[in-house]
């Protein structure tokens, strides 16, 4: 068991991320383990194949494709399960060699929210369990889930298989229901149920950051000697500063010296993008020269609670009266994604709950500086003071206050975007992927010793 997961079992309410800046996992396995050859991974509600930013589709996604292209890479095969959502889809996909996606019919293809999955659990675990039926025994020697949906699919596979289940919750009820946004759904009472009974069953849990890896324990009773903390990964090859900032905006038809406060991501209140917006206005009022050079991107679309108010932001930017001044924009892929962040004066990110905030990684390795809220694991990834600053609550006030730093010192974006390219490459998917192979193998171990133990 690590020393460092041991010990923060005994720190509850504390903030250790906020100290600790790892590369990879704090899980270090003692002596030589047997690798894992095939994973069979899942991902219920959301496909490793849709665009980030859509629907349900955000940094869980990058994730999972992630991970398994650099697992793969690295000996070990995965599988990811899938509902599908469209019959036009193909049974199976090759992503890259080396991993498959597997579409499962569960329910109708559109239409079902991910509320609704639950009723349609049963359906996708008879899947699974068809695809399992037609491979030799011991075909798959793993079983990682992602999400608690995913979790009980995962619970029931990995006793029917006899191989160990890792899980990611990747976000927790409890967590969320304690950081409402306004206007926000609170978690049902059976997601709390269901993710208590995953951490229960599961070999191995997994936490993106010590902080995460603190509130498993707190909030569910995670056993410490079980709970691993693998840092998510950052694709360096794609997200990186590749030139000029000026370069950047050319292609994407934004002025060179205007100063650009973005926002990418789904949009609904979790992430707050409402925030953005107010302090942009409070910026403007305080300075109207700025209304001449100022825009707002917002790039991503509606999500989750934010579908049925899909037009909410452009509303509250017409209140705000800088409706001239937000650009909308939808999700774009990875490559042009990246071009947005490089012509970023800075990214925003004021969520509400972040278990990591891939985004603001990402940001920060194509060499922008971040502004996000000092929640989850904002502050492993932003570095306060050196790749950005983080801002305690979420008031607009101390968002425009912090913008207004880069706006008094032009030369800010330039040094501080120097060091958050450099913090970037703590958080290459390489590691992680190493990282997680390791968790695999003690969970393999481990139940390979519980086998061979007279006392089980």
């Amino acid at each position: 068991m690590s020393h460092y997961v041991s010990r923060l079992g005994q720190r509850r309410g504390s903030h250790p991320s906020r100290a600790y800046q790892p590369r990879g996992a704090l899980l270090r396995l003692p002596g030589a383990a047997r690798r894992v050859r095939r994973v069979a991974m899942l991902s219920v509600h959301t496909s490793p194949l849709h665009q980030p930013g859509t629907g349900d589709a955000g940094g869980m996604n990058v994730y999972i494709v992630e991970l398994a292209r650099q697992l793969a890479a690295q000996g070990t095969e995965v599988e990811i399960f899938t509902r599908a959502t469209t019959g036009a889809l193909e049974p199976t996909v090759e992503l890259v060699p080396g991993v498959l996606v597997r579409h499962i019919d569960a329910g109708p293809y559109e239409g079902l929210s991910k509320e609704e999955l639950p009723a349609q659990l049963c359906a996708f675990t008879h899947g699974v369990m068809q695809v399992w039926a037609g491979h030799r025994p011991g075909y798959y020697d793993l079983v990682h889930s992602h999400y608690w949906l995913s979790g009980h699919v995962g619970w029931l596979a990995a006793q029917r298989w006899g191989v160990p289940l890792v899980h990611a919750m990747h976000t927790m009820a409890k967590v969320k229901n304690a950081a409402l946004a306004e206007g926000d759904t609170p978690e049902p009472a059976a997601r709390v149920i269901g993710e208590t009974q995953i951490v229960r069953a599961a070999d191995r849990l997994i936490a993106n950051t010590a902080e995460e890896a603190g509130e498993l324990m707190h909030h569910y009773e995670a056993p410490a000697e079980r709970t691993a903390v693998v840092h998510p990964g950052v694709n360096l090859d794609r997200f990186r500063p590749s030139g000029a900032r000026r370069a950047a905006r050319a292609r994407l038809g934004l002025p060179p010296d205007a100063f650009i406060p973005l926002f990418a991501g789904r949009i609904q209140p979790l992430k707050a993008p409402d925030v953005l917006l107010r302090a942009a206005a409070l910026l403007v009022d305080e300075d109207p020269s700025l209304r001449g050079r100022m825009i707002v991107p917002v790039v991503g679309g509606p999500s989750g609670s934010g579908l049925a108010k899909p037009e909410g932001l452009q509303k509250l930017a017409a209140r705000l009266g800088i409706a001239d001044l937000v650009h909308f924009r939808p999700p774009v892929g990875q490559e042009q994604l990246a071009d947005w962040y490089r012509a970023a004066s800075v990214l925003v990110m004021p969520s509400y709950s972040e278990s990591f905030g891939l985004v603001a990684a990402e940001a920060q390795a194509c060499g922008t500086p971040v502004v996000a809220a000092a929640v989850g694991g904002l502050p492993v990834v932003v570095r306060d003071g050196t790749s950005g600053f983080l801002v305690e609550g979420h008031e607009p006030a101390g968002y425009a206050r912090a913008l207004r730093r880069f706006l008094d010192d032009p030369a800010l974006t330039d040094r501080l975007g120097d060091a958050a390219a450099a913090h970037a490459q703590n958080f290459g998917w390489g590691a992680a992927a190493e990282a997680t192979a390791e968790v695999y193998a003690a969970a393999s171990q481990e139940r390979r010793r519980r086998l061979r133990s007279p006392h089980g």
